[in-house]
């Protein structure tokens, strides 16, 4: 039935059916404090969940730990699928969830395959996006590889946009995104990493049996790495890095190795007979943390990485050539040193060595944001919610 104007006032209460979509961890680590926040409000808003599990060991922890059960589970994980793969049956999967539950809004996040293909299928059930962590740009359309143009077709596939920082709004709006669908909450990472603190701050290392050859007397630098566009020479770049550093300096290496084989084979073939080089299985999220919270260093390609660390007086050095994530490079609480080894090798030991210049970064300002970031989605939406009943919308 057509609307017809305004309604009388007993229609503000009425629920809006809010259908979120994710498949990565981060995704679940991004969108857990934004589902729990609605949740809280069962007469405001009726939330489904969609996963596509397009990382399933380690999106079903992050579930586990933030107690969040799916109401659809696509499980499209397969080894060694294309991205093709990805985008198809995420996109077949989701219309067939669409048609279940009938939403009023679908909500995407971040620049996963899985978020292009959620807006996508959306679209074509002229179902209304919302997406959060909107604006991030690298202006380069292979780095990274596809995340970039998976945040800008999501971007211009959206009805809303929960930009975590005003330059993320600045580029939408650069883009023909008019303002007033725009609004600058600050970044959900840092709402999961201090709900995450909470929980684990009483943690104690000997808890962890695959830690315990870590000599925690010294300082530990923690490495992520897993990114497309670094297969083949780059990540060999990076381990003769690590190779070098560890072999030079009194501290321990800890690196979780992501799952993919391209990662895998450089890491484990340069680096897994160094004495002070810990090669681990990824962790869950609250471990994660916690390694976090204990490191002097963090060497990362991981964009929430970039996020949370500051949070916890974490000096980032980035092995991207580029980072969509400015803000913190801006700030000073990050440093991008690509993946040339020398590079690397230098930035760490001045690190190591100069207290001054790791006093700096340590203690600036984190510009992702202070924790509330769902607590300001929840109050737009609720706004959203209001406005869907007045005039011809």
């Amino acid at each position: 039935m057509a609307k017809t104007g305004r309604r009388n006032e007993q229609d503000y209460r009425g629920i809006m059916r809010i259908l979120f979509v994710f498949g990565t961890r981060p995704e679940a680590i991004k969108l857990a404090p934004v589902i729990k926040e609605l949740q809280v409000y069962p007469d405001a808003f009726d939330v489904k969940i969609c996963v596509t599990a397009q990382h399933r060991k380690m999106l079903d922890q992050v579930l586990d730990f933030f107690d969040i059960v799916p109401d659809f589970d696509l499980d499209i994980m397969r080894p060694d699928q294309s991205l093709t793969d990805i985008t198809t049956k995420t996109l077949k999967g989701i219309e067939e969830v669409i048609f279940s539950c009938r939403p009023e809004w679908l909500i995407v996040q971040g620049d996963t395959t899985t978020t292009f293909a959620g807006a996508l299928a959306a679209f074509y059930q002229k179902i209304r996006v919302a997406h959060v962590e909107a604006g991030l740009r690298s202006f380069h359309k292979y780095a990274p590889f596809p995340e970039e143009m998976n945040r800008v077709m999501t971007s211009h596939l959206s009805d809303f946009h929960f930009a975590p920082t005003p330059k993320a709004r600045d580029n939408l709006l650069r883009e023909g995104i008019v303002d007033e669908k725009i609004s600058v909450v600050g970044n959900t990472s840092i709402d999961a990493l201090f709900l995450c603190l909470d929980k684990v701050s009483n943690w104690k290392a000997d808890e962890f049996p695959f830690l315990e050859r870590i000599d925690f007397n010294k300082r530990l630098i923690l490495v992520t790495g897993h990114r497309r566009e670094s297969f083949g020479e780059p990540f060999e770049e990076i381990c003769y890095a690590l190779k070098s550093i560890a072999e030079s300096n009194e501290v321990e290496i800890v690196y979780p190795v992501h799952l993919n084989p391209n990662v895998r084979r450089p890491v484990f073939k340069i680096l897994s007979d160094i004495p002070n080089i810990h090669l681990i299985e990824p962790l869950d999220y609250p471990s994660f943390v916690w390694l976090m919270n204990k490191s002097y260093i963090i060497l990362t390609d991981s964009g929430g990485v970039q996020e949370e660390a500051p949070s916890l007086g974490k000096p980032v050095l980035v092995m991207r050539d580029l980072t969509e994530r400015i803000e913190g490079v801006q700030a000073g609480t990050a440093k991008v040193v690509g993946t040339d080894r020398h590079r690397i090798i230098h930035e760490v030991t001045r690190l190591l060595n100069d207290r001054e210049d790791y006093e700096v970064m340590s203690k600036s300002l984190n510009p992702y944001g202070d924790g509330k970031a769902s607590v300001r989605i929840r109050e737009k939406l609720l706004e959203l919610c209001n406005r869907r009943f007045i005039g011809d919308e």
